[in-house]
């Protein structure tokens, strides 16, 4: 009885609390000092993402607009038994390299989460400012509102990116590389204003609002609930209302 009241107070020592102490303040110390390099591997990761999946979803894209009546004349019917037929026509007729049409932009819109969450933590700081505290209802209309305005301001990029990818283009941007995909992307934008007006980068918008906006708001509710306990435990105060 008596070694387990001693292995008790070891326990509760000032040293073991220094040690405690110390170990976490040398963990926050490496957070903070190593947050950048956390935060440029996850960029570098999201950059890998596109490179490796585009061939995947430009395959994909072509698979679901397979059977579509096109009212314009300028595209045609594709005919592929599946997936590896997909690949194996596509590389045959068009070149390998057509399996990354919309990479670029797909690059750029690794930057989509990044003003997502910008938008949040400044629409956040606004709700909480005096030391008001922030509802959970008030949190999932700013993660609502943050993800709508990054969808919508990155939507155009998307369009294209889908023209790209499905690859029935007529383009008259010259060159390859960077600079041929740039000019790509700018024609592709203008021809498209031309034909349907400003609005016409917008189609399907809705859609998507739908399939990202919930989603995102309920991430953010979800993600502050699991920060307000983390805080809890820690002992550190957080000034959100559940």
């Amino acid at each position: 009885m008596s070694d387990n009241g001693g292995s008790a107070v070891g326990l509760l020592s000032y040293e073991t609390l220094v040690h405690a102490v110390a170990g976490a303040m040398g963990s926050v110390t490496a957070m903070t000092v190593f947050f950048p390099l956390d935060t440029a591997k996850s960029r570098l990761q999201g950059v890998v993402n596109v490179i490796l999946t585009t061939p995947m979803w430009v395959v994909n894209t072509r698979l679901k607009m397979q059977g579509v009546k096109f009212r314009n004349e300028d595209l045609h019917q594709t005919h592929y038994r599946g997936i590896f037929d997909a690949f194996s026509q596509i590389i045959a007729n068009e070149g390998v390299g057509t399996l990354w049409n919309g990479t670029l932009p797909s690059l750029v819109l690794v930057l989509n989460p990044a003003v997502q969450f910008m938008i949040y933590e400044a629409m956040k700081r606004k709700a909480g400012r005096g030391g008001r505290k922030i509802s959970s209802a008030k949190i999932f209309l700013i993660g609502a509102i943050a993800k709508a305005i990054a969808t919508t301001a990155t939507y155009p990029l998307q369009t294209v990116q889908a023209i790209l990818r499905f690859g029935q283009y007529k383009s008259d941007a010259e060159g390859g590389g960077v600079m041929g995909s740039l000019s790509n992307i700018l024609f592709l934008l203008m021809d498209r204003i031309k034909k349907h007006g400003a609005l016409g980068l917008y189609k399907g918008l809705e859609a998507k609002l739908l399939q990202t906006v919930l989603t995102a708001a309920l991430m953010f509710v979800v993600y502050e609930k699991i920060a307000a306990v983390t805080f809890r435990i820690m002992g550190m105060n957080k000034k959100l209302k559940h």
